[in-house]
């Protein structure tokens, strides 16, 4: 396998980074937007026949969160599974929209909790106010201010995991490493967990600039002690304790990737988007490779699955969350897990 140098993945990076634009949120529903000290479940509506949109007020970023949760299937209690989107963001996940959580999650054992409007936050605490991207304290959100509240209004039963593609894998990675034990299991797909690393670096940076954000309001300058904090490479050993699955693809484009294009009503743009998103799995399959070597080091037990084809793009994401929750559910079930390294 050909390794790319670092300056060559960041270039890549770039030139796809900036093919998509920022994403808008949908505005706050009417009287939901009351600032609080405290925060609170505000309202709830159904979406579907387990799917419930809940809306949350987090005190940290003054502002009500979209939170939608499929409940899962049989009697409760249940467990609780964090399910990070990427980088858009959206208002409603990109994995009930893109990624058919729904539908896959409909029979299984487990509530599904999806976050909406995290657009090129990386879920992280921000040091400063971003002037496109907000205020950002997604650390403390999904730390300390949601679960008590989704898990009581769930009856959850107390076993909880977080999964997450791209840019929530990152995100995903540095909860669980940054809060040990508060995760039975975590599962990143097609992320990089370095922040502190040329390539990591840059992706990070690229991350939150491909929606508008100053990089600088993340976590300051680049050489400054939170970006070594964030960095799941060197703080791995916090992962000890913790199932961990990794997933990651070639950028060799594949047959539905190849669907994609040919049913795309504009097959040009579906080419250009297609190659960002080639540089972009070429550049998460390096950086999983590199983590799953460092988990190796220190003997963490870890299952990482590489894929022979696939880009960065949802039909490579969707084709993951089998395995993923598979990994997942071993450990909610107490299964010892050992190092598994699968290339299909």
């Amino acid at each position: 396998m050909t390794t790319r140098t670092p300056l060559v993945v960041a270039a890549a990076l770039v030139a796809c980074a900036i093919l998509a634009a920022p994403v808008s949120a949908d505005p706050v529903p009417p009287g939901l937007g009351s600032e609080s000290s405290r925060s609170a479940l505000v309202s709830t509506e159904t979406r579907g026949p387990h799917w419930e949109r809940l809306y949350v007020r987090s005190a940290s970023m003054s502002r009500v969160i979209p939170v939608d949760v499929l409940r899962g299937a049989g009697p409760g209690p249940r467990p609780a599974l964090y399910l990070l989107d990427g980088v858009d963001g959206s208002p409603t996940s990109d994995w009930l929209t893109k990624g058919h959580a729904d539908a896959f999650f409909a029979d299984k054992p487990v509530d599904v909790i999806l976050t909406g409007d995290g657009v090129g936050s990386m879920y992280s605490d921000w040091q400063h106010y971003d002037h496109t991207l907000g205020l950002n304290r997604w650390e403390t959100f999904l730390i300390d201010e949601l679960p008590p509240i989704v898990e009581a209004y769930l009856h959850s039963d107390g076993r909880r995991a977080v999964a997450g593609v791209s840019m929530g894998a990152q995100g995903a990675m540095m909860l669980a490493q940054r809060h040990p034990g508060f995760y039975r299991a975590v599962a990143g797909i097609s992320g990089c967990y370095s922040t502190a690393d040329d390539i990591g670096e840059a992706l990070t940076r690229i991350t939150v600039a491909s929606r508008g954000g100053n990089p600088e309001n993340l976590w300051g300058p680049p050489n400054s002690p939170a970006w070594l904090a964030h960095d799941s490479f060197l703080s791995a050993a916090k992962l000890r304790g913790t199932a961990i699955y990794l997933s990651a693809a070639t950028g060799v484009p594949g047959l539905p990737d190849l669907e994609t294009i040919a049913d795309s009503a504009n097959v040009v743009g579906a080419l250009q988007q297609s190659g960002g998103g080639a540089a972009l799995e070429a550049g998460a399959l390096r950086c999983t490779q590199r983590f799953a070597e460092r988990l190796a080091q220190l003997r963490i037990p870890f299952t990482v699955e590489y894929e022979p084809t696939g880009t960065h793009a949802w039909s490579s994401f969707a084709a993951e969350l089998p395995s993923a929750w598979d990994a997942i559910a071993k450990a909610f079930h107490g299964q010892a897990s050992k190092i598994t390294v699968a290339t299909r």
